[in-house]
């Protein structure tokens, strides 16, 4: 009998003395009653618990161990039947018959183990190992903090995983040991009762199955715990070095950024030369580019030596299939420290034989780009003007570029050709053409004549006259006078407008001196005009 009665008992005699026989009957009742109400709640917490172990890890994996043990023993039984029947003889249908039942079965467990294979041995290995710790990744740029932080999580995820199956080996040690307590008076109430005792057994049989691991558990967790804990530290001091690293960084390249700004205000603010702007601005955006890649190549490479290998390795590559890339930016670097070609310098290059002439609006890594304008070459030649033309910078190295505007010098000599009759007065046609060059190219001749005293210091220059020069050559129809003037390089078309309009209405005013042009003269003899009718001879007069 349980304890607790036999006291209730002992407890009710020496309160009320030796029970009467009525009163043996109530007690009795009473006894029933409370040994009834006891069972009911035993037994509802009996089922709780139960229901607590049904869906535990633990137990679903010790049910599994033992049904492979059971499906392991089973499959033994049937290999010695199985073995028995194949060595006995003579063989019937019955015999056969059995015999293919038997391997059936045999086949069908096979089955059922090969899915179970994993609890043959140390069933509760998984269980116990904690999950593996990856090396701690390598924080050498911004976006690895990213990573770092994901690692962070995972381990903290993952020793709160681990911590929650030991709380649940724990969970279910305390409701095994709680449930052979509950067997076990159970067992003692209703007189021990042999399917109370089965379950005793089976519930001791697990938890002493269980209980051994909770202290390996214990030691394992802490174990695994501290060094969760050190990979934390480890990380956490890793992001705060390269977070310090990067706001360094981030200010450094704050305050060349600020520097470009304030840079830029002050020379939209006093340099007035548009030229000499654009250039300058140029240069400090260049500069700037430069400066931030340095700054974080020298950051972020832990191994400059390395990065010099591998660009070496593939400079090979790149100048092989990136050719034209690679050419283009080769000139571009002749081109911007060399200072043969600037923005807004006027320009002329051939290309699959067109000529092309404009003024430069911008150079870029790889290309130059050029604003066609109305000139002499495309009023002669092309017939169109203003187009965008996109040249690439290494035709500096295979083209010839002509430069109008080099170092200052924005003049370019222009002529104008014209031809008199060889009876005309040649030398008065001479000086009017000069008189009209001079008197319309007198400024840009003493413009001219400054800027090449001043290239003197940098070319060998030995005939610097800037006057104009007038030339009068044979041709088969007259004379022809060629005068030749120093005009603006931009306004080479105008001028040339201007100065031959003049010159041919001073020409008009001259009565000695005819304009020729391709004519041709017949004359016949007075012998072949006597053969010839006075009307038809009249006639091819008037056409003469």
């Amino acid at each position: 009998m349980n304890i607790k009665i036999i006291l209730f008992f002992t407890l009710t005699f020496f309160l009320f003395g030796a029970p009467s026989q009525s009163n043996i009957e109530i007690n009795e009742s009473k006894k029933e009653e409370f040994i009834t109400v006891k069972t009911k709640d035993l037994i509802s917490e009996k089922n709780n618990i139960d229901d607590e172990l049904k869906n535990n890890i633990w137990i679903t994996v010790y049910e599994n161990y033992k049904n492979y043990q059971i499906l392991q023993n089973k499959k033994n039984t049937l290999d010695k039947e199985i073995t028995r029947l194949e060595r006995k003889s003579p063989e019937n249908s019955e015999r056969r018959a059995k015999l293919k039942t038997l391997q059936d079965e045999r086949e069908g467990i096979n089955n059922k183990l090969q899915l179970l294979g994993e609890y043959e041995d140390e069933p509760f290995k998984k269980l116990l190992s904690p999950n593996l710790i990856d090396n701690a990744p390598t924080i050498s740029n911004p976006l690895a903090i990213f990573s770092a932080l994901s690692y962070r999580e995972k381990l903290k995820s993952d020793q709160n995983e681990y911590e929650q199956r030991y709380k649940s080996l724990i969970s279910v040690v305390e409701n095994l040991e709680r449930k052979e307590q509950i067997l076990k008076e159970l067992a003692d109430i209703s007189s021990g009762k042999q399917e109370h005792k089965q379950e005793i057994a089976k519930t001791k049989e697990l938890l002493n199955t269980l209980k051994p691991f909770v202290e390996l558990f214990r030691t394992t967790l802490n174990v695994y715990g501290k060094k969760i804990n050190e990979m934390k530290i480890e990380i956490t001091q890793k992001i705060a070095h390269e977070s310090k690293k990067l706001i360094t960084v981030g200010i450094i390249l704050g305050v060349l950024f600020g520097f470009l700004l304030f840079s830029k205000y002050l020379m939209r603010r006093y340099l007035k030369d548009i030229e000499r702007f654009y250039t300058l601005n140029k240069a400090l955006n260049v500069t700037f580019v430069i400066l931030v890649v340095l700054i974080l190549l020298f950051a972020y490479i832990e191994n400059v030596n390395y990065l010099v290998t591998i660009l070496g390795f593939a400079s090979a590559g790149i100048a092989i299939a990136l050719k034209e890339w690679f050419m283009s930016i080769i000139g571009w670097l002749v081109i911007f420290f060399g200072g043969s070609i600037h923005v807004g310098d006027r320009v002329r290059f051939f290309k699959d034989g067109v000529e092309y002439v404009g003024d430069v609006i911008d150079i870029s890594l790889l290309r130059m780009t050029i604003l066609e304008d109305v000139t002499l070459t495309t009023f002669e030649r092309n017939r169109r003007a203003g187009r965008v033309i996109y040249i690439p910078n290494n035709y500096i190295f295979t083209n010839m570029i002509a430069n109008y505007t080099h170092s200052g010098l924005d003049t370019v000599w222009d002529g104008i050709d014209f031809i008199v009759t060889f009876d005309s007065n040649i030398n008065k046609a001479s000086n009017i053409a000069k008189e009209i060059a001079q008197k319309y190219s007198k400024g840009y001749a003493e413009n001219t004549r400054q800027k090449l005293n001043k290239l003197r210091r940098h070319y060998h220059l030995k005939n610097i006259s800037v006057e104009p020069r007038v030339f009068t050559l044979i041709t088969p129809y007259g004379m022809k006078i060629s005068v030749w003037y120093y005009t603006n390089s931009y306004a080479t078309l105008p001028l040339r407008s201007t100065i031959s309009a003049s010159i041919i209405n001073n020409i008009k005013n001259e009565q000695d001196i005819l304009l020729a042009y391709p004519s041709q003269s017949i004359f016949m003899s007075d012998d072949n005009q006597k053969n010839i009718p006075s009307d038809e001879l009249k006639a091819n007069k008037e056409s003469i």
